[in-house]
C-alpha cells in the first residue's frame, strides 16, 4: 500500500512538473505576436516597393500591359497589409498612423477628374471636387498653396484630411487604388473601374489632360506609401515603440490582442465595412470601392483575426512564423472555450471564403450589395454573423484570462440601426 501511495505521488508529482514545464508564458505569447505583427508588416513593405517599381515602369513607358502590371502590383500588396488590420486596435502606434495608408473612404475628386455625376463642393466638403492635378495653386483655409510639384510633403502636410475633414484623403492605398483604375461608375453593375493607360501617356496621346502631374500624384504617393511601411515596420523591431509598448504591462498586452481582434471583427469589419453596406445597398461603401477588390479585403482581414489567435503568419515567401499563441493561454484556462473559438474562427473563414469564390467566379462585391439581391446579402450577412458570433467568444476569453474589461468598437449598424438613416 505505501509503495502504491509512493508511486502515485510520484506519478502526480511528474504530471504537475510536466504541466507546468509546458505552461504557456504571457512574455512568449507577446514575443510572437510581435514577430507576426514585424513580419506582416515587412510583407508589406516588401509588397509596396513592388508596386513601386510597377509604378516607375509604368511612368518611364506607359502601356495597356504597365498599367495592368501596376494594378495587379497593387492587389498584390494588399494581402499582407489587410492581414495587418488586427494590430491597429489597441496598438496606439498603429490606430494613429493607420489613417495615413488604408483611410476611406474618399472624395477622390480631391484628387483628379470625375465623372458629372460625382458633383462638386458640398457644405461638408468645400475640397470634394478639387483636382489638385489639374490645379498647380489652390486655396485653402485662406491661404494659396503652391502645389506646381505634386510632393509627397503636399500630400502628406498639406492635403491628406485639408480642413480637417476625414474624406480628404490625399495618401495611402486608396488614393493610389483611385489613380490606377479611376472610378468605378457601374454602381451595382459587374465591374471595376477603367481608366485608361493613356491618362498617363505624354504629348498628344494623353486624355484625361495633365498627364504628367497625374504621374507625378502617382509617384508621391506610392514613395510616401513605401517609407510609411518602413517607419511601422522599425516599431516592431527589437527596440522598435510598437514591441517595447507590449511589454511595458504584459497582461495588458495580452488584453491589447484581444481589442485588437474583437474591434476589427465586430464594429469595423462586421459594422463598418460589410453591414452598413447591406443596408444603405451602397458600392460606395465598398473597403476597395475602385478595383473591385472588396471581397480580398474582407477576406484577409478575417484571416488576420486567425493569424493572432493561432499565433502563426504565412509570409508572401512561403515561410511561416508561429510560436506560444492566444488559443494555447486560453485553452490552459478553458479548453472548451479555445476548442469554440477555433470553432467559430473556422466558420467565419468559410463564409468569408465564400464571398471571395463568388466574387472571383464574377459574381462582384457590387452585384451582392444590389438593393433586392437576396443571394448577394446572404453571402455578406454570412460573414457578418460569423464575425459577431466569434466576437462574443472572445469576450468570454476576456473573463476567462481574468483582464480587464475590454470595449471592442462598435458601429452604429449594429448597435443603433436607426441611426444610419437619419
Amino acid at each position: 500500500m505505501i509503495s502504491k501511495i509512493l508511486r502515485t505521488t510520484a506519478v502526480s508529482a511528474m504530471t504537475l512538473s510536466a504541466t507546468a514545464a509546458f505552461a504557456v508564458e504571457k512574455e512568449a505569447v507577446l514575443t510572437n505576436y510581435a514577430d507576426i505583427a514585424l513580419a506582416t508588416y515587412e510583407d508589406s513593405l516588401i509588397t509596396a516597393k513592388t508596386l513601386k517599381g510597377a509604378v516607375d515602369a509604368l511612368l518611364d513607358a506607359p502601356s495597356a500591359e504597365n498599367l495592368q502590371a501596376a494594378r495587379a502590383a497593387w492587389l498584390a500588396a494588399r494581402v499582407p497589409y489587410q492581414q495587418s488590420e488586427v494590430f491597429r486596435f489597441g496598438n496606439a502606434i498603429v490606430d494613429d498612423w493607420e489613417g495615413k495608408v488604408n483611410a476611406w473612404p474618399l472624395d477622390e475628386g480631391l484628387i483628379d477628374y470625375v465623372d458629372a455625376s460625382y458633383g462638386g463642393p458640398s457644405d461638408e466638403n468645400g475640397l470634394a471636387a478639387l483636382n489638385v492635378v489639374a490645379n498647380p495653386s489652390f486655396d485653402l483655409s485662406g491661404k494659396t498653396i503652391d502645389a506646381a510639384k505634386i510632393t509627397p510633403t503636399l500630400l502628406e502636410g498639406t492635403l491628406h484630411e485639408a480642413d480637417g475633414i476625414e474624406a480628404n484623403v490625399a495618401t495611402g492605398y486608396h488614393a493610389i487604388e483611385f489613380l490606377l483604375w479611376g472610378q468605378d461608375l457601374k454602381g451595382t453593375d459587374h465591374g471595376a473601374g477603367d481608366r485608361p493607360w493613356t491618362d498617363f501617356a505624354s504629348g498628344d496621346a494623353c486624355t484625361g489632360g495633365n498627364c504628367d502631374r497625374r504621374g507625378e500624384y502617382l509617384q508621391a504617393a506610392t514613395d510616401l506609401l513605401v517609407s510609411d511601411l518602413e517607419w511601422m515596420t522599425a516599431q516592431w523591431a527589437d527596440t522598435g515603440a510598437g514591441r517595447t509598448a507590449l511589454f511595458e504591462d504584459v497582461t495588458a498586452g495580452i488584453s491589447t490582442m484581444l481589442t485588437g481582434m474583437g474591434s476589427l471583427s465586430y464594429g469595423e469589419q462586421a459594422g463598418e465595412r460589410m453591414r452598413l453596406g447591406v443596408m444603405l445597398n451602397d458600392p460606395e461603401e465598398e473597403h476597395d470601392c475602385f478595383s473591385d477588390n472588396t471581397h480580398n479585403s474582407h477576406y484577409y482581414d478575417g484571416l488576420g483575426v486567425q493569424n493572432v489567435y493561432l499565433g502563426q503568419y504565412v509570409r508572401v515567401d512561403g515561410s511561416l512564423v508561429s510560436g506560444p499563441s492566444l488559443s494555447e493561454l486560453v485553452a490552459e484556462t478553458d479548453a472548451a472555450l479555445d476548442a469554440e473559438i477555433l470553432t467559430k474562427l473556422s466558420t467565419t473563414m468559410m463564409a468569408l471564403g465564400r464571398i471571395k469564390l463568388a466574387a472571383e467566379a464574377g459574381y462582384s462585391y457590387d452585384q451582392m450589395l444590389a438593393s433586392g439581391d437576396a443571394k448577394g446579402e446572404a453571402l455578406i450577412m454570412g460573414g457578418v454573423t460569423g464575425l459577431i458570433d466569434q466576437t462574443r467568444s472572445f469576450e468570454r476569453a476576456v473573463t476567462a484570462l481574468k483582464l480587464d474589461s475590454i470595449a471592442f468598437e462598435g458601429s452604429d449598424s449594429l448597435d443603433n440601426p436607426t441611426a444610419v438613416f437619419q
